[in-house]
């Protein structure tokens, strides 16, 4: 049986990681982007790329990659949902380099596991593994359409767009009008893509390589809500700790044991999880899109709740906007219809395991 354990490598990189982000993601300044019109973070991207390597975890060695597992880039989504980080790393480091992997895109590949050049798969961020997904029309060698909820678009090189004859086209972001939308997320903005006679080169066939990529980002975007759940729920004990009434800690009160005892239940169930679909999805398990529709089917409504008990437990501080409090529950509910919603990953895995409803 696989060790879901950490090993000191992946605690490593985790302490590596957060150090990395405690620098250049505090707070303060996640908030400040969040009000304005350019809210990527491009200071840590180039220090997560440059400095580390980690866009390249997922692209083998001999294409220009790390030739690390999903297991590691788990870690990093875990350190990246407690930060709220600004970045496109499961966008671009995942998503998009799991569908020029199906691809063989070795050119691609290898610029993306630099990051100096990021990637979007124009998608709808919404779009579960297996759905349907819509596509834009080939005419006379050109691509034509428009594509709507993609996410990180505005910041992308490049874009990997699904057309009506099948295949997967790379289109670079000149040739496009990206035309942002309004997103609940301040910290994964969404944005329309417009094609009107883009020039495209064709990559490999869109449905496998689409299918890998949204089964890929819906594991392992159940980490990312693992840290976004686990910093709700420290900081909130931190705060009940401090925060005294009637001369004792707010902390010592019964009714909020029970509560946080039920929300630490919760996240470390969550932790089994994300874990089981991160390593089901590093080995390529037999039972790999079980463990995706049953991590994705779990975490969406834990990350919520964390959230939501992390805001209310808060109490009038916690409703200010200088408090991070707003972008945590921002991320976990745009998070729970991203990749397929709950109930769609339920459904999904009622056909997997034949239980479906009579």
């Amino acid at each position: 049986m696989t060790d879901l354990l950490y090993s000191e490598e992946e605690e490593a990189l985790r302490a590596a990681v957060r150090d990395l982000l405690a620098d250049h993601c505090d707070a303060p300044g996640v908030i400040a982007r969040a009000e304005s019109d350019a809210p990527h973070d491009r200071a840590a991207w180039k220090a997560l790329t440059d400095g580390m390597g980690l866009a390249g975890l997922l692209v083998p060695e001999a294409q220009g990659g790390q030739g690390a597992t999903h297991r590691e880039a788990a870690v990093v989504l875990e350190e990246l949902g407690r930060a709220v980080a600004p970045v496109p790393y499961l966008t671009s480091a995942v998503v998009a380099t799991e569908a020029l992997l199906d691809c063989e895109a070795d050119d691609l590949l290898a610029e993306l596991a630099s990051g100096r050049t990021i990637g979007a798969l124009a998608v709808g961020l919404h779009t579960a593994p297996g759905a349907a997904f819509p596509s834009v029309r080939l005419e006379n060698g050109a691509l034509h359409g428009e594509l709507t909820g993609i996410a990180d678009a505005a910041v992308a090189d490049v874009l990997l767009v699904p057309a009506d004859d099948g295949g997967l086209y790379a289109v670079d972001r000149d040739a496009v009008t990206i035309t942002p939308q309004t997103s609940f997320d301040l910290t994964r903005p969404l944005a329309t893509v417009a094609l009107d006679g883009a020039p495209g080169r064709r990559l490999g066939d869109a449905e496998p390589a689409v299918r890998r990529a949204l089964r890929t980002g819906a594991g392992l975007l159940a980490s990312e809500q693992l840290g976004v759940a686990d910093w709700a729920l420290t900081e909130t004990v931190r705060y009940l700790k401090e925060r005294k009434q009637f001369n004792r800690p707010v902390g010592g009160f019964q009714a909020l044991k029970h509560r946080l005892a039920q929300l630490w239940l919760e996240v470390v169930n969550l932790r089994a999880a994300a874990r089981n679909a991160a390593d089901a999805l590093a080995n390529d398990d037999e039972d790999l899109d079980v463990a995706v529709a049953v991590a994705q089917a779990y975490a969406a409504p834990v990350a919520v709740h964390a959230a939501e008990e992390a805001l209310q437990l808060h109490a009038g501080i916690g409703m200010t906007w200088e408090h991070p409090i707003h972008l945590y529950l921002k991320r976990a509910k745009a998070d729970s219809i991203a990749y397929g919603t709950a109930g769609a990953h339920r459904e999904a895995l009622a056909e997997l395991v034949d239980l479906r409803a009579p």
